[in-house]
């Protein structure tokens, strides 16, 4: 496998612009607007720790399921890539197995070292690491549609309409990143099924899966698709918790992916000792902080709602519970927005990012005192324009 590492168009655009305007309107994770000094986060401060719990053993516990199902990661992207790793993985080898029984002398042999891509199916519109992260290790990737007519809903089919026999998984987002919409456990499971009889796994990232108001009885009080058979799921404390800076994600899933992700983890950096233990304390004293991330996120959303609903020339939907959306301007493409919200000191995310060019997508993930005044700021260039 030749393996590169391209630049990612999204992640060069974002980094570092959220420092340089005064209105955030593209941070979706859960957090305060102001920052601050230390090492540990405010929310954090001054809450008891666990006395016996690992991290691990505290996610199985969350998710209902063995130890040896668990992964801890470095971050959310950290577990997608090396779910990628574990799950590419086992294609190739199928692959490799396959041909080399099928040589039948030294020059078959060498060439069964000659095998087709493993191929990733990955949503669209979609989060653009989700298809650079398999294509850089050696992945074939194919798009399956979510189509924006039907408000970006799942059709299972699609995924046995395009696998090939290299399929190895398909991958979504949930809730779906960048429209918000959130996938039932039913529409998961279907989901899962037909990736199965293609042949391959379901990836689903669950980041925003907690974002739903008032809680449901998942983990983190969301929807999840863990514990299905072939499924892995990912997930942080980076989104709902708004603890980005500890960089602590994991994998859930069957104990053959997860030990291989295991094994994948191995060549790369670790979660460092601190971030795990304030982790431990945040999972210690999640009905705390689920209770204030819920009313924080109610907050927003009803925020966004309210300007959606004065804003007759925006089209596109928030999704109950969510606190942001893929909209489209009546008159001006997703850049023209951007680049007009950039002069009025508001920065968006424009939609090209997410295979839509003719929108832009608005998160809320400041306090709502700052998210108002963002809001403000930002109708104020739509009047303009």
């Amino acid at each position: 496998m030749t393996t590169t590492f391209p630049s990612i168009p999204y992640l060069d655009w974002i980094i570092g612009r959220t420092d340089e305007v005064t209105h955030d309107l593209a941070t979706s994770d859960l957090r305060p607007t102001a920052t601050f000094e230390g090492l540990v986060p405010p929310s954090l401060a001054g809450l008891p720790d666990p006395t016996d719990a690992t991290l691990t053993g505290q996610l199985a516990d969350r998710y209902g399921v063995s130890e040896s199902n668990v992964l801890v990661t470095a971050g959310a992207t950290h577990a997608n890539f090396l779910a990628a790793c574990a799950l590419l993985d086992r294609v190739e080898r199928r692959s490799h197995e396959t041909d080399a029984s099928e040589a039948t002398d030294a020059t078959d042999a060498t060439d069964a070292t000659d095998v087709p891509k493993p191929q990733v199916l990955v949503e669209k519109p979609g989060y653009q690491p989700l298809c650079e992260t398999p294509e850089a290790l050696g992945a074939c990737v194919d798009r399956f549609l979510r189509p924006p007519e039907f408000d970006h809903a799942l059709e299972p089919h699609r995924i046995e309409s395009a696998a090939i026999d290299t399929f190895a998984y398909a991958m979504i987002t949930n809730r779906h990143n960048p429209s918000g919409r959130l996938a039932t456990r039913a529409e998961l499971a279907e989901m899962a099924r037909h990736a199965a009889d293609a042949g391959g796994y379901l990836l689903v990232d669950e980041v925003y899966a907690p974002y739903v108001d008032p809680a449901d009885d998942g983990p983190f009080g969301g929807v999840t698709a863990a514990g299905l058979s072939n499924v892995v799921v990912t997930g942080s404390l980076t989104k709902f918790y708004g603890l980005g800076g500890l960089r602590v994600g994991w994998l859930v899933g069957p104990e053959a992916v997860i030990e291989r992700a295991r094994q994948a983890s191995m060549h790369l950096p670790s979660v460092a000792d601190p971030s795990k233990k304030l982790a431990r304390r945040a999972l210690h004293n999640s009905e705390q902080l689920d209770a204030a991330a819920r009313t924080h996120l109610s907050a927003n959303h009803e925020l966004l709602a309210s300007f959606l609903a004065e804003r007759p020339n925006l089209d596109g939907r928030i999704h109950a519970g969510g606190s942001f959306a893929l909209l489209e301007h009546e008159t001006h493409s997703g850049d023209e927005v951007v680049e007009a919200a950039l002069d009025g000191d508001v920065l968006v995310v424009p939609g090209r990012f997410f295979d839509r060019s003719d929108a832009f997508r608005i998160s809320l993930g400041g306090d709502p005192e700052a998210m108002s005044a963002a809001l403000d700021a930002f109708g104020s260039v739509l009047d303009e324009l």
